[in-house]
């Protein structure tokens, strides 16, 4: 929600201090319309040119995260870990073949019942299945596992970035687009050159709104939403690397509750349970 209210009180210091000025909205709105078919018509018509059905999509979804912001906070660290704490528990006292019906079967699974959190999430319940199914097919090596699990979370990463991509791309563009509509205000009042002084003020001032949306739009509202974006995935990120890091430090031989310490370190410092608070879920964990 923070985003809404930076884009009102933005919005508010803009166009509040142009009226504190003693600038004249008339302009401004009868010009509005026909400027803003022809900025964002043309944004629209280059970002669909320039990416996929599936990017379109992709994007379009991107804004509901950048309103809703990074969907993992403490509560859903702290049950991933202990999550995964019971798993690599499990693996150390019975054996990595011991995990086969959990990781086979998920969704019949006591211990992803009891975190339906995770179960829900289909990337991270994946991720989870998939590479203690590896553990348990003697794929042991830690550095192997780990340089594998890095590399598809690298890869998931830079997928989900395109959209802040994609939108900082429009917002690079739209700035010369405004000079586009700027430029045929322009034309349109030299066509008019013998019309009166009055009237070819406003025909001025009607084509200098297109400059004014063009870098508003840019640096004001689309510039910021994709940093926005990708500071929201680049933080739900994290969330995956918490279960490379307890993994890995599980197949590197260290005891259930060092790896889960390893992976807590991994968790963003605002969402990131102390150690009594974890220690204190862990020895309430009972799942059979």
């Amino acid at each position: 929600m923070t985003t809404i209210g930076g884009l009102v009180f933005l919005l508010a210091c803009v166009f509040g201090g142009y009226v504190i000025a003693g600038g004249k909205f008339d302009v401004i709105l009868h010009s509005l319309p026909h400027e803003m078919i022809t900025i964002g018509g043309a944004a629209i018509g280059a970002f669909v040119m320039s990416n996929s059905p599936h990017d379109i999509k992709h994007v379009l979804g991107g804004f509901g995260k950048i309103v809703k912001g990074c969907k993992f906070h403490k509560h859903e660290y702290t049950d991933l870990l202990a999550l995964l704490y019971w798993f690599v528990r499990l693996a150390q006292s019975k054996g990595a073949m011991a995990l086969e019906p959990h990781i086979e079967k998920p969704e019949e699974s006591a211990a992803f019942q009891k975190f339906p959190g995770i179960a829900a999430d289909k990337t991270a319940c994946a991720m989870i299945c998939d590479y203690l199914r590896m553990v348990g097919m003697n794929a042991d090596d830690p550095h192997q596992i780990e340089d594998i699990m890095a590399r598809e979370l690298k890869k998931r990463t830079n997928e989900e970035l395109h959209a802040s991509h994609a939108m900082q791309a429009i917002a690079d563009a739209l700035p010369a687009l405004g000079i586009v509509a700027a430029v045929l205000g322009v034309i349109k009042t030299m066509a008019s050159i013998d019309q009166p002084p009055v009237v070819l003020g406003g025909m001025i001032g009607g084509a200098l709104v297109g400059t004014f949306l063009g870098i508003l739009l840019a640096y004001g509202m689309m510039g910021p939403m994709a940093a926005r974006l990708k500071g929201v995935v680049e933080e739900e990120a994290l969330y995956y690397e918490v279960i490379r890091a307890v993994i890995v430090s599980h197949l590197h031989g260290n005891a259930p509750q060092v790896a889960v310490e390893a992976g807590r370190k991994t968790v963003p410092t605002h969402a990131m349970p102390s150690f009594q608070e974890l220690e204190a879920v862990l020895q309430e964990l009972q799942i059979s």
